[in-house]
Parts: structure tokens; sequence; C-alpha cells
């Protein structure tokens, strides 16, 4: 039997809940920082084959998310719980992200990359079987709008901090004792923060409620008929997946910029510093503008704050790196918010539909959701790694090989203009009739 749905849930389950964001954060962001890289400089994959191959597993996802949502849906009303899911996905992904950069050695680029290949296809499977049942809960937990915004915020306040500690640490463990060894103890550590994350998690939301024990529908058929007349949510998706590339661009590019752009390979740890800072402080004020003037006002208040860093830093070249840096900023503020309204506008379109279907529908629209933000993320580091093919990028073992000015202008454009144009693109679309519940 269901708990009864509150208004408000308990600091317990809040806490409980927001520390998913551990095995989210640091699974979303190393590899996008340190992927693709670890590929071109260390195992010497030429940068358009690294793009495909960090892009393969998570188009697997596409196809999983949506499969793991129904299974998460039935094994609510069947058990009355999504914990089981959330705990072994969690496991799994934690061995098996220690495992990716475990780099065995085989002398031989071809067979290290499809052992990376495998090791991650399996990797983010394990993160579907996680993530989307992490995503269906905050529908579940209470019944109230403006919980639902402070959850959001509480959970992405969390995942600042992951993105911070991972996205700053890594790189830190990795540049400080170099080569494979240093993705080797960067891989076990993050590892270990994302199993802390996954079972704290299940521990706090013991006892939490789960909302009504609806049936889910009894057919993919039926599931691909509410999709399709489900246009509220299918254009929500479609603007933070267009959302998810252009962050996972950036994220790309991070490592790149840091060395050839700003010419230091230690200023990749102050541009995430100098990122999710100010991401984390202005956090908590973003549910604060979604109470006053709405959460689409706020969502589009983000957008252009996060385009308009993008410019700026389309001159860092020939900017002080101070400047450089207030845009880094800037572009921290506007990320808060493109994380915060979409997850919190989910769960009002998700209760609209169940109430007016009678079926379960957190489950199968947090794994269509999960599958597009994949899709977003994968396509990131695909996206960049046909940038620097397209500018002439030269992959070697030697990181610190010279690379023709074509090369340095492609990495400046893909760490900021092509970031900054792929998250305005979903701007026309948010509008209230579109994405009224």
């Amino acid at each position: 039997m269901a708990l009864p749905v509150q208004t408000r849930i308990g600091h317990r389950a809040r806490i409980g809940y927001s520390l998913g964001s551990l095995v989210t954060g640091a699974f979303t962001t190393v590899p996008g920082l340190l992927l693709l890289p670890y590929l071109t400089d260390t195992l010497a994959v030429p940068g358009a084959i690294a793009g495909v191959l960090v892009l393969l597993p998570k188009m697997w996802d596409v196809v999983f998310n949506p499969i793991a949502g129904r299974l998460s849906d039935a094994s609510l009303v069947r058990h009355g719980s999504r914990r089981p899911f959330l705990l072994c996905g969690g496991i799994g992904v934690a061995v098996l992200f220690a495992a990716i950069f475990a780099h065995p050695g085989f002398g031989s680029p071809a067979l290290d990359a499809g052992y990376v290949l495998v090791l991650y296809l399996l990797c983010a499977t394990a993160f579907g079987v996680f993530q989307v049942p992490f995503n269906a809960l905050p529908a579940e937990l209470t019944d109230s709008y403006g919980e639902r915004t402070r959850i959001t915020s509480w959970r992405m306040g969390f995942l600042a901090i992951a993105v911070l500690l991972s996205g700053g640490g890594a790189p830190a463990l990795v540049h400080g004792i170099g080569g494979a060894a240093g993705y080797r103890v960067m891989g076990a550590s993050v590892g270990l923060v994302i199993l802390l994350g996954a079972v704290l998690m299940v521990l706090g939301l013991r006892g939490a409620p789960v909302g009504r024990l609806r049936p889910g529908a009894q057919s993919w058929r039926e599931l691909l008929v509410t999709m399709r007349r489900w246009r509220s949510f299918r254009t929500l998706v479609l603007v933070y997946t267009l959302q998810a590339l252009g962050l996972a661009t950036l994220l790309a590019g991070v490592n790149y910029a840091s060395r050839y752009v700003f010419g230091d390979p230690g200023v990749q740890t102050w541009l995430f510093v100098g990122f999710v800072l100010p991401a984390l402080m202005t956090m908590p004020l973003w549910p604060r503008v979604g109470q006053r003037w709405g959460k689409l006002w706020g969502f589009r208040a983000a957008c252009i704050a996060f385009g308009v860093a993008a410019v700026g830093l389309a001159a860092a070249l020939v900017l002080p790196i101070g400047v450089s840096f207030v845009f880094v900023a800037l572009a921290g503020v506007g990320y808060a918010g493109i994380q915060v309204f979409p997850l919190a506008i989910m769960p009002d379109l998700i209760t609209a539909e169940e109430e007016r279907t009678g079926e379960a529908r957190a489950g199968i629209a947090a794994g269509v959701w999960t599958g597009s933000e994949t899709l977003g993320m994968a396509l990131g580091p695909g996206l960049f790694g046909l940038v620097l093919g397209l500018g002439g990028y030269v992959s070697s073992v030697d990181a610190d090989v010279v690379q023709p000015g074509s090369a340095i202008t492609a990495i400046l454009l893909g760490f900021s203009l092509l970031p900054g144009v792929l998250v305005m693109l979903g701007l026309p679309l948010l509008r209230r009739e579109v994405l009224e519940p």
C-alpha cells in the first residue's frame, strides 16, 4: 500500500533523494571531461573515432532507458518501491566506472579502445537502471507544485557539489599523478563517491512516500500512443535534450580549452570551480524566481544568461583571463537555472497525464527523459570530437603536441559559442501554450 502523498516532505527524504546526485553528477561530468582526452591523448585514438566510441554506448541507452522505465513502473506496482533499481544500478555504475579507466594496457590502441567501449556500454546501462527511477521519484514524493521546485533545487544543489568535487578533483588527480596511473586512481576514487551516493540515497528514502500505485500501460503500443499525444512532455524533452547536448559539448571542451586556449592544464580545475561555485550559490535563488514569476519565465532567464556567457567566452583568446572567468561564472548561473526548471516542470506534466489516463507514467516518462538526456550528453563529446577533426586537431600520446591555429580556433568555438547556440535553440519552444500540463 502506498503511503499518502504529502505536500511537504521531511528533511531526511529530501536530503536522501538529493544524495543520488553524487551518482548522476559524477557519471555525467567525469566522462564528459576526461573520456575523450583519455582516448585521444593516452590511448592515441584519433579524435573522430574517439568521439564515436563515446557515443555508441549512449545510443544503446536511448533504447534501453524507456525499457528500464517500464520495468521500474512494474516494480513499483508489484513491490511498492523503486529502491531495488536504485541500489543495483548505483552499485553497478560504481564498479564499472572504476573499470573503464583501469587501462589494462593491451599494447594496441584498437584493443584498448575496444575494452573502454565494452565497459562504458555496461556502465551506461547500469546508469540507466539508476537514473530512470531517480528521475521518476519527484512526481511521487509530493503533489505540491512549489515543493517539487524545492526538491529539485536541493537535488541541483547536491548536483553542483558533486560536479564541483568530481569535475575539479578528477582532473586534478589525473594531472597530479600523470599518465595511465592517474586515470586509474581517478576512476577508483570517483567509483567510491558513486557507491557512497547510491547507498546513502537508498537509506535516506526508507519510509518516504511513493505516491498512488496506479497500473502501468498494458502494451508498448499504448505507450507510443501516449507519447505521440503528450505534446507538452515531448516539447520539454526536446528542449532539455538540446541543452544537454550544449552542456556536454562544453564539458568535452574544458580539458582542451585549458591547455590550448588558456595555455595551462591546471586551469581546468579553476574553470570548473569558476563554473560550479556560482551555480551552487545561485541554486536556491532560482526557485524564488519561479515562485514569483513562474517556472517558464525562470527557465527563459536561465537560457539567456547562459547564451550571453557563451558569446563572451568566444572572445577568450583576446580577453584577459579574469574577464573570461566572469563569463564562466555567468554560464554557471545560467546552468543552475536550466537544470532546476525543466526537472521541476516535468513532475507537473507527469501528474496531469496520470490523472488523465489513470495509469502510471512516472517511470516511462523518466525513461524517455533519461534516454533523451543521455543522447544529448553522448552527442556532446562526439560533436566536439567532430569539431576537433574539422579543425585539424593532432591526436598523440604526447599531450603537449603543438596544434595548428585552426585546431585552437575549433577548440574555442566548440567550447563556447556552439554550446550557447544549442542552449538558446530551445528558447522559442518555452511558451505556456506548449508546456501547459
